[in-house]
């Protein structure tokens, strides 16, 4: 009986040992699936995490060029309005260094060339001596000089019967003479 007994005892070892494998054997392979589910979220999850990262760094970039093109043009087009009011200032002294004295009667000849001198007014800011001996043949054949207060430098060519003039003014010239200047193309 005795034998019995420790058959019986050995034989419910075994089987609580067996079961109690097998159930460790099954709390591992469920640990281990649990750990591989664990693993393969944090892997997809680092990938989005990593793909989202990208996406900011393409649109960051991007952003970064668009500004640096926008900052390109921005300063060639103040460059240009600069380098145009530099011209407009040089050209307006010297259209006005041009407009007077002697310089003043070499123009004013030089626009009523070949009419009839008698037909125009010279309209002037002022009428100087130096004027009236640089176009005295001029005032001798009936062409007429006279101050104008729309005039600050320069002169304005007019007809006496009043049909129309010819603006020789200094704002007058640099009219004329800017638009060839705003078409300079900087690039």
């Amino acid at each position: 009986m005795e034998l019995q007994i420790q058959d019986l005892v050995s034989s419910i070892r075994k089987e609580g040992l067996e079961a109690a494998n097998a159930e460790a054997e099954s709390i591992i392979a469920e640990a281990k699936k649990k750990a591989e589910s664990i693993v393969s979220g944090a892997k997809a999850e680092a990938q989005q995490f990593k793909d989202a990262a990208e996406k900011e760094i393409a649109i960051l970039k991007e952003s970064a060029e668009v500004g640096a093109e926008q900052a390109k043009r921005d300063a060639v087009l103040a460059f240009k309005s600069e380098i145009q009011g530099e011209f407009e200032k040089l050209l307006s002294a010297n259209v006005r260094k041009e407009l007077s004295g002697e310089g003043l009667g070499k123009l004013i000849r030089a626009a009523i060339a070949g009419e009839n001198v008698a037909d125009y007014a010279a309209e002037v800011s002022e009428v100087s001596d130096v004027l009236k001996k640089e176009l005295a043949e001029e005032i001798k054949n009936g062409l007429e000089i006279r101050p104008t207060k729309g005039v600050q430098q320069g002169f304005r060519l007019a007809a006496k019967d009043g049909s129309g003039y010819f603006d020789c003014s200094d704002d007058g010239i640099m009219e004329m003479l800017m638009p060839y200047f705003r078409e300079l193309d900087f690039q």
